[in-house]
């Protein structure tokens, strides 16, 4: 059976978005479509395993001051880099006070990105639409950024609600490490926030019902917003799917 959760030692979220099923009967092929936490982390042994996979393009959704801290991915022959940062109204989550409920908040802020990131994740969607190689997509956790091209990509493949829900929620199997990164990062202080590094369902409840209510599916706002003709989705899906 193809890996779902890539092991590495030093990332705490790579995944491969393989396996779902489609609406029509189609389900979405292994080992072409990532996402990832920062990879900016790989070296070793685990950049070894990165290059086993034969990724062809990363997309990076940081924003430029996250890379320049830390890091990106490492360069090599034939690997196309994109940085892309689709959040334009930077906030810090470990700063966040217990009295802030993590469902509608992070909906919320998803809801800025959307507003706010249609430039680059239209772009966004075209990389990963006309790619001739595996490619991965992640920002700094693999959680937040990430989950949203992740949900769109997949509405356009014609994945259901229920199985976008349920990857997003998979984050939380790394919550724990994300949790222990930040205490060795920040020494003597207090993380504050429950909602650090979780990844609830209801998140992404939130959202895609935000993105139904306004533009009645997540694949209508890609429509609508997005500028995303059908000749695009058409691409992605005779890429990523086997019918």
């Amino acid at each position: 059976m193809t890996e779902r959760h890539l092991e590495f030692e030093l990332l705490h979220n790579f995944r491969d978005l393989g396996g779902y099923r489609t609406a029509d009967g189609g389900i979405v092929r292994w080992q072409l479509l990532y996402r990832s936490d920062s990879l900016g982390k790989l070296a070793g042994d685990d950049l070894k395993r990165f290059e086993a996979l034969g990724v062809g393009t990363v997309i990076d959704l940081r924003y430029p001051w996250e890379i320049e801290r830390a890091g990106r991915v490492p360069d090599a022959p034939g690997l196309v880099y994109h940085n892309l940062s689709i959040e334009h109204r930077p906030y810090d989550q470990a700063a966040l006070g217990p009295e802030i409920e993590t469902g509608r908040f992070l909906a919320d802020k998803f809801g800025e990105v959307a507003e706010d990131g249609t430039a680059e994740l239209a772009e966004v969607v075209r990389i990963i639409a006309a790619a001739d190689a595996p490619l991965v997509f992640h920002c700094a956790a693999g959680k937040d950024r990430t989950g949203i091209v992740a949900a769109l990509v997949l509405s356009l493949l014609g994945v259901d609600e229920e199985q976008i829900v349920a990857d997003f929620a998979l984050t939380a199997m790394a919550t724990d490490r994300f949790v222990a990164d930040w205490h060795a990062r920040n020494p003597g202080r207090t993380l504050g926030w429950p909602g650090y590094g979780t990844a609830p369902a209801e998140i992404m409840r939130y959202f895609l019902a935000d993105l139904a209510a306004a533009h009645g599916s997540a694949a209508g706002y890609v429509a609508d917003r997005l500028d995303i003709g059908p000749d695009v989705v058409e691409a992605l899906r005779d890429r990523l799917l086997a019918r």
